[in-house]
């Protein structure tokens, strides 16, 4: 699951730039000083095992990845803490949240220990957004026992210490799958549609409540859009169009994602309920993406690359040059069963 789903970026990124700044004031040595290593890795579940994958992609050429069989056998959203160095996912399998700590010394392979938990009380549960110490979770399982009735669940969790304690559940009119927050506000996918749908200060509904949107919009050429990525840095918001999803051969080539720069504007100057034009995004699609259920996505500002989690492929796909859209090439082609969701973390 991504960037909050965020991207985190370590302060030692901004110390040396301030250091080298330094430097090339009181040098006249003329030499240059190295600039520091960035490690991006990204961080994957899946619903064929419920294992986590780490990808070291800090170097295209040269991807190194581990895996860290976990207690659950199907999961979805994850999200990686660089600051405890734990992982956490949303287990499908278990309806829990569950984490796992000192992941940088797990060797691949190791069967992992659950080190953070909490509740069993989900019944369907898809992403995971995370804002200090409220981890939510987006459930898309029916509500009220009607269909044909869209409806779903925003499970809000608080974590303290190992324990994970549900703090409150906010009911919606529409059926979730990706969220995000963008600082207080929470972005949502408006399953089943091409809608995306915004809860300003979400975390101020304190009690159990159903809570409308602030504010829906469609986003044209969009069939279905499941998965969502904002940056705040560079105010770009990634969405995935999964086409008809049938489970037809033509199902697993119909999908791509839109990359929206400049998105606050855009999102605020269209009205609630209006569309977003096309001629306001960039699409990627077409055959060579090998882009069908794209369900989950995260997105590098810095190199202003798309990482995908493609679920009918089976795949973990990475693209850059998307500033033309179009039928690109993925730069990453790893193999991965039921992947459900990807998180980048950059140190």
């Amino acid at each position: 699951m991504k960037t909050q789903k965020t991207i985190k970026f370590l302060s030692l990124l901004a110390i040396t730039s301030f250091a080298l700044t330094s430097c090339s004031d009181d040098d006249d040595n003329g030499m240059d000083m190295p600039m520091a290593e960035v490690s991006t890795k990204i961080y994957t579940s899946n619903n064929a095992n419920g294992n986590i994958d780490e990808i070291d992609v800090s170097d295209m050429s040269n991807v190194e990845s581990k895996t860290l069989i976990t207690v659950s056998t199907a999961a979805d959203g994850v999200y990686y803490d660089s600051d405890s160095d734990a992982v956490f996912q949303a287990s499908r399998s278990n309806l829990s949240l569950e984490g796992f700590s000192n992941v940088s010394m797990i060797t691949s392979g190791t069967t992992v220990s659950v080190d953070f938990s909490g509740p069993s009380d989900m019944t369907s549960p898809r992403e995971v957004a995370v804002n200090g110490n409220f981890y939510v979770v987006a459930d898309n399982s029916d509500v009220d026992g009607d269909t044909n009735t869209p409806d779903g669940r925003l499970f809000i969790y608080q974590k303290s210490g190992s324990n994970f304690t549900l703090r409150n559940t906010i009911t919606t009119n529409f059926k979730l799958w990706g969220i995000t927050f963008a600082g207080s506000d929470l972005y949502a996918i408006v399953d089943v549609t091409d809608q995306l749908a915004v809860f300003n200060n979400f975390l101020s509904n304190t009690t159990d409540a159903t809570v409308m949107a602030t504010k829906t919009i469609s986003v044209e050429g969009i069939v279905r859009t499941h998965g969502l990525a904002y940056d705040m840095d560079s105010d770009v918001m990634v969405l995935t169009d999964i086409g008809v999803a049938s489970g037809t051969p033509t199902s697993a080539s119909d999908g791509g994602f839109h990359v929206i720069s400049n998105f606050s504007n855009k999102f605020n100057s269209t009205s609630n309920g209006g569309t977003l034009a096309m001629s306001s995004q960039v699409r990627v699609a077409g055959s060579n993406t090998m882009l069908g259920n794209p369900v989950d996505v995260a997105y590098d500002s810095m190199t202003e690359t798309v990482y995908i989690a493609e679920a009918a492929n089976g795949k973990i796909l990475a693209f850059n040059n998307i500033s033309s859209g179009g039928n690109l090439t993925p730069v990453l082609d790893y193999n991965l069963a039921s992947a459900s969701a990807v998180y980048l973390s950059k140190q």
